[in-house]
């Protein structure tokens, strides 16, 4: 494996922990058991917003609606592990 493969491998892991990290804040937030007047969380979910909301966007203008249920972060986490499985199996 190259350097960049590394290095693309560990940047698709570290966006992996944060797209977890965002829904497990939605969820919180949702639950009000963190309020998002809070100035730490606000800057927390803005920069998570930005960052993984227009890659949900895109997914979710092919996948159909199921209700309340949003099944796009899981498809975004399975597409980055397959990314990941891509570079080590064939060394990029």
């Amino acid at each position: 494996m190259s350097v960049l493969g590394y290095f693309l491998h560990e940047f698709l892991n570290l966006y992996g922990y944060c797209i977890i990290i965002y829904v497990l804040l939605n969820i919180l937030i949702s639950f009000a058991i963190i309020n998002q007047s809070n100035n730490l969380v606000n800057i927390i979910m803005n920069f998570l917003y930005s960052i993984i909301e227009p890659l949900l966007n895109k997914i979710r203008k092919v996948v159909p609606n199921f209700g309340n249920i949003d099944i796009t972060p899981i498809i975004l986490l399975v597409v980055l592990k397959t990314l990941q499985f891509a570079i080590i199996k064939y060394g990029i």
